[in-house]
């Protein structure tokens, strides 16, 4: 009789790797926390069940593998879990109320933040990334854990990449340098950045990563000698002066050599020929020792020391970095911090979990968490996702400057901010209300940007408010994404207002009142209309997306569902050429609403037309201006429009004046105009012979009567051969 003996039952990939998890959470978790790691694990293999990567292994090893990256970061059992679970949303039939009823709220909300939207329905590929990203950094504020599992679960997918095509690759590569290694940089997390950095390049440039990596291997052979030299330099200097220090030497990654590279234009032998190093020590004050140590040992390179302990980098990097000249014609860059500071400029956030530190106000859980009360407050007041998106690319990758309140409070700004990026990293309100500004107790322009180390103090106003303009100046995401809103929120009051009145005026003309209107034909016509309030209706008026005249004849009618079309009520609108409507008052100074052609530049006195631009509001034309006749043969958003009589302010006119082409005759022109009170906004030159010159001058005036004047003073001067308006 044979004996039968039975095969050994194959170790699955995923066993070993649920083993390999187990035994590093054994080093700081409890068992019945391990316990709880399991349940998650069977859990998540379950709902994978039959599903495979593009590498062949089945699904379920990689958010294993995941969480193993967290588990090594020492990551609490809560964040190991949601890591295990962190596709079975996005992936399977789970559902975030089935998470919460097999394991807690607390697992899903982790593994709801990390899971991408499904696919907005109308919209592109960028604004369902832009939205995927600013659901992740919503989840990312209430919890940093969230942040934590994407850049495990972002390594591990850039680390199993060749199973992709070749146009994913890049596409995914590339989101993880514009989005992901900036992220890792903001929150201290040095070690998966450089990480991140080197595989995105891989990907991106394969031939050049190459290229660069076998320059690197064969340098390191000729380096060896010096690079030995100066580390027993600096150790034999440290030994003498009695400090405990260890000397490395550092070697530049390969992104960085490329981008520094192009930055500069120069060869790989250029850039691999510094020398680097680093030097640890036990406490801060033998950090500034050694300091002294290196510099009595190598000339210092002067405007090449940077002090990061007393004033650390916004992801709460600390440590002393100095270049010094060496015997060997090549710089040497050091970096002197200690331990500690060394550690958490590893790990950043992760230091909260991997060596249980205390949050001091420099840690760079601290500093992750004003970062991201910042970016609440960002997205609160951006637009859309994809405006957030640009507002985040700004604020992740700075290079820092720092300047001074007047009461000696330190602001850190990215180089190149102005005097209002500056206001607004202050207090939103004072930017809002800035006007003026010194600098170092002199008086600069708003737009001036700022260097490192000045004083710098803000003038309010009650009455400034923001201009659309500073747009063009401001280079932080906050300032940015301010202004953006208050011209937003500010041109949306000046729409609802600008609304009634047009409706004011069309009721008035029919012998009615928008007080005389039932409330129930109101809110009849706003459900039609599909809005909320009857603001918005105002507001679409306004912004020239309703016609008030048609607002106007549905508020008549009993049924206000009846369709009215311009056609059917053109000849009632028409009267703008004769008959007895009441023309709209306007002053030219209300506001983004309401704006003067600048064709024909209409000013006070002159007769004048509106046309309704949608989402733009009104413009006004000059009665007989070329354009308006055009417009008036296709357009039928047509107002009767006049000044109102309070009328104040200065409009820009245009005159064309042919002069005699001889010296000084432009400076004659400037003068007159000068002393009849009015600025010159702009001057061109149409065409110019030897004899004689056609220029074109735009001029600020009060009214008709004082570009009548002007015109008369200048028709006086011997060079003026002819004046005309324009």
């Amino acid at each position: 009789m044979l004996d039968i003996v039975a095969e050994p039952e194959i170790e699955r990939p995923q066993d070993k790797l649920i083993n390999r998890l187990q035994a590093v959470l054994s080093d700081y978790l409890m068992q019945e926390q391990i316990d709880e790691v399991s349940r998650a694990y069977h859990y998540g293999a379950k709902a994978h069940e039959g599903q495979f990567r593009k590498s062949g292994e089945a699904y379920i090893c990689h958010p294993i593998l995941v969480a193993i990256s967290l588990a090594e970061m020492r990551m609490d059992v809560k964040g190991i879990m949601a890591a295990i679970l962190h596709d079975v949303i996005e992936d399977t039939p789970v559902t975030k109320q089935a998470l919460a009823a097999e394991f807690d709220n607390e697992v899903a909300e982790l593994v709801d933040g990390v899971t991408k939207l499904s696919k907005i329905r109308d919209k592109s590929q960028a604004e369902t990334q832009a939205e995927n990203i600013r659901k992740m950094f919503m989840a990312m504020a209430v919890d940093l854990r969230v942040i934590m599992v994407k850049l495990a679960d972002r390594l591990h997918n850039m680390q199993t990449l060749d199973a992709m095509p070749s146009h994913s690759k890049r596409r995914i590569a590339k989101e993880t340098i514009d989005i992901y290694v900036p992220i890792a940089n903001r929150l201290g997390m040095n070690d998966i950045r450089h990480r991140l950095e080197l595989l995105s390049f891989q990907a991106m440039y394969p031939a050049r990563y190459r290229v660069l990596n076998a320059a690197i291997k064969k340098s390191r052979g000729n380096r060896r000698e010096i690079v030995n030299t100066i580390e027993n330099s600096i150790k034999q200097r440290l030994k003498d002066a009695t400090i405990i220090g260890e000397v490395v030497g550092r070697e530049k990654n390969i992104p960085s050599i490329y981008q520094k590279m192009l930055r500069k234009k120069i060869s790989f032998k250029d850039v691999f020929d510094v020398y680097a190093f680093r030097i640890f020590c036990h406490d801060m004050d033998n950090c500034y020792r050694i300091l002294g140590v290196v510099h009595n040992l190598y000339k210092p390179i002067p405007g090449r020391f940077k002090d990061y302990i007393a004033l650390p980098k916004t992801n709460g990097y600390q440590g002393l970095h100095t270049t010094v000249g060496s015997p060997y014609g090549v710089p040497i860059e050091i970096q002197i911090k200690t331990y500690e500071m060394h550690r958490l400029s590893e790990s950043g956030i992760a230091a909260h979990w991997l060596y249980k530190t205390k949050d001091s106000d420099k840690s760079p859980q601290i500093h992750a968490n004003e970062w991201l009360r910042e970016l609440l407050e960002i997205q609160k007041t951006a637009g859309n996702s994809l405006e957030f998106i640009e507002n985040l690319k700004i604020d992740l990758f700075p290079q820092e400057i720092f300047v001074f309140t007047p009461n000696g409070e330190v602001i850190k700004l990215p180089r190149g901010a102005t005097v209002i990026d500056f206001a607004y990293a202050v207090h939103t309100k004072i930017g809002n209300t800035c006007n003026s500004a010194r600098i170092d107790r002199q008086l600069v322009p708003l737009q001036t940007i700022l260097e490192n180390g000045v004083s710098v103090e803000i003038i309010t106003t009650s009455w400034a408010r923001p201009n659309p303009t500073w747009l063009n100046y401001v280079i932080t995401a906050k300032a940015r994404a301010c202004i953006r809103s208050y011209l937003r929120h500010f041109k949306q009051q000046e729409a609802t207002q600008l609304g009634q009145r047009l409706l004011e005026n069309e009721l008035q003309d029919i012998g009615l009142s928008l007080a005389g209107i039932p409330n129930e034909r109101i809110k009849k016509l706003i459900s039609v209309l599909k809005k909320q309030t009857v603001e918005q209706v105002f507001e679409d008026i306004g912004l020239g997306n309703k016609l008030p005249f048609l607002i106007a004849k549905r508020l008549t009618q009993d049924d206000v569902q009846v369709a009215l079309t311009l056609n059917e009520n053109h000849s009632n609108f028409s009267s703008v050429n004769g008959g007895n409507k009441t023309p709209f008052a306007i002053k030219g100074t209300e506001g983004m609403m309401v704006t003067l052609a600048k064709c024909c530049h209409p000013i006070l006195g002159d007769q004048i037309i509106g046309f309704f631009n949608p989402g733009k509001g009104i413009v006004i034309h000059h009665e007989g201006c070329r354009n308006s006749s055009e417009v008036r043969k296709h357009h039928t958003g047509v107002l009767n429009v006049e000044w109102a009589t309070n009328t104040t302010g200065e409009f820009s006119a245009s005159i064309r004046l042919e002069v005699l082409n001889q010296p000084g005759t432009l400076a004659m022109i400037t003068s007159a105009i000068s002393k009849m009170d009015s600025n010159i906004e702009n001057v061109s030159i149409g065409h110019q012979d030897s004899k004689i010159s056609i220029d074109d001058i735009t001029l600020s005036v009060r009214d008709r009567v004082h570009l009548a004047a002007i015109m008369r003073q200048l028709k006086k001067l011997s060079p003026v051969l002819k004046i005309s308006r324009l």
